[in-house]
């Protein structure tokens, strides 16, 4: 039997019997893969990890706490022996055998009468590879499959019918590899995409050469506001049968007008896919060396942003309150206002002296980093000439790390 392929096949185990001998690290591999089949999963063993005891302890499982017994193996479609104990497999395996029962033994795969393949997913595609006695190169290829159809690398056009719809990607801080999986997959798969100018630009040349990109900046606005003409070509696209990808910068409901998207494409009966982008916020200062939180130093991190000037009656920050924070502040589109915002926190009762850092082109190759209080910030940015986009974090996190400030200009 060694000398012919292995004939592969997908088992539908739903409902289905399925016995697991052995509660050790080979069955809590297998047993999520088995749960997620909807198999009726029978567990015999006398003791389990502690993650597999969970999932009986959840109901996904039935545990009998014993040794393998002659016949436990009636009426089962599939059965799994992963036990340290070479009698008990030999007996189980020859009950499989006699029951014409498939059987996958982890101690001896000669034995067996199945192999597990090195498995897979990625949006509804199982991906399954044997390469018969060489696991390692079996997940390898696996891996390799998997991440090219995540990242959109590996096309795999869809040949049935696609609903049309509208994605709101968030690509992330601006480094193209920060963008989700999902997001790059559904990148891959565009018709048409509105692309802020914060977006990951570099994963604009990947993309085929039938998918039209448009620049959201550069979108004619006619009598429309900017917003409004944006959601106007949304929904344009979307309604002429097109996959239309939204990609933002960051994440699309924090500052990124997502919702106002959302609620527009919903009001005109289109399917929206909200696809979360790691924030800048977050993922920004934490390039630069800057933890939002520490032990010790910050318990807490608030996220504003600064587009507006305190005092300015379209502001909706209480200002006031944010001074009496002892956490850690991020200002967000606050460069040109960073000056105000000082003045107020100070004002307030914020010291003078609470460390400030400005990251400019977060994650990018253009990153860079200045360094100033609330009492030098603005003289601090205008001499450094800083410029959006940038991050401004505010608080004594920013004097965590091996190295301390990275001083004015680094």
């Amino acid at each position: 039997m060694a000398d012919h392929f292995a004939y592969p096949v997908g088992l539908r185990l739903s409902g289905r019997r399925v016995v697991v001998i052995g509660g050790g690290q080979v069955a809590q591999r297998r047993l999520p893969a088995l749960i997620a089949a909807g198999a009726d999963l029978l567990l015999i063993s006398p003791s389990a990890t502690p993650s597999v005891e969970a999932m009986a302890d959840a109901g996904e499982v039935r545990w009998e706490k014993r040794r393998y017994e002659d016949g436990d193996l009636a009426d089962a479609w599939y059965v799994l022996i992963a036990t340290a104990d070479k009698e008990a497999n030999n007996a189980a395996s020859a009950e499989a055998e006699r029951n014409r029962t498939w059987c996958v033994r982890s101690d001896d795969a000669e034995a067996a009468t199945a192999w597990t393949p090195a498995t897979g997913r990625s949006e509804g595609v199982t991906v399954a590879v044997l390469t018969g006695r060489d696991p390692r190169r079996s997940a390898a290829v696996r891996d390799a499959v998997v991440e090219g159809l995540r990242d959109g690398t590996l096309t795999a056009p869809h040949h049935r019918t696609r609903t049309p719809g509208v994605a709101l990607v968030g690509g992330g801080p601006g480094d193209p590899d920060l963008i989700t999986v999902r997001g790059r997959r559904l990148l891959a798969e565009a018709d048409v995409v509105i692309a802020d100018r914060l977006g990951p630009r570099d994963l604009l040349d990947e993309l085929p050469p039938h998918v039209e990109v448009i620049d959201a900046a550069k979108i004619p606005y006619g009598r429309y506001m900017a917003q409004e003409a944006i959601n106007n070509a949304l929904i344009e696209h979307a309604k002429a049968g097109k996959a239309v990808v939204r990609l933002k910068g960051g994440d699309p409901f924090v500052f990124g007008r997502g919702m106002e998207e959302a609620e527009a494409l919903a009001a005109e009966g289109i399917p929206c896919t909200v696809v979360p982008g790691i924030s800048s916020s977050i993922s920004v200062p934490g390039a630069a060396g800057i933890p939002v939180t520490h032990r010790g130093v910050a318990h807490e991190f608030t996220v504003v942003s600064g587009h507006v000037a305190p005092g300015d009656d379209r502001s909706l920050v209480d200002w006031p309150a944010l001074a009496k924070l002892r956490g850690t502040l991020v200002v967000l589109m606050g460069v040109d206002k960073i000056g105000a915002i000082a003045e107020t926190l100070i004002a307030h009762g914020k010291s003078p002296d609470t460390p400030v850092a400005l990251v400019q082109e977060g994650t990018t190759a253009a990153q860079r980093r200045v360094d100033a209080t609330l009492a030098t910030v603005a003289e601090t940015a205008k001499a450094q000439d800083v410029r959006p986009p940038a991050v401004i974090v505010i608080g004594p996190v920013v004097n965590v790390g091996p190295g301390g400030p990275a001083g004015p200009g680094a």
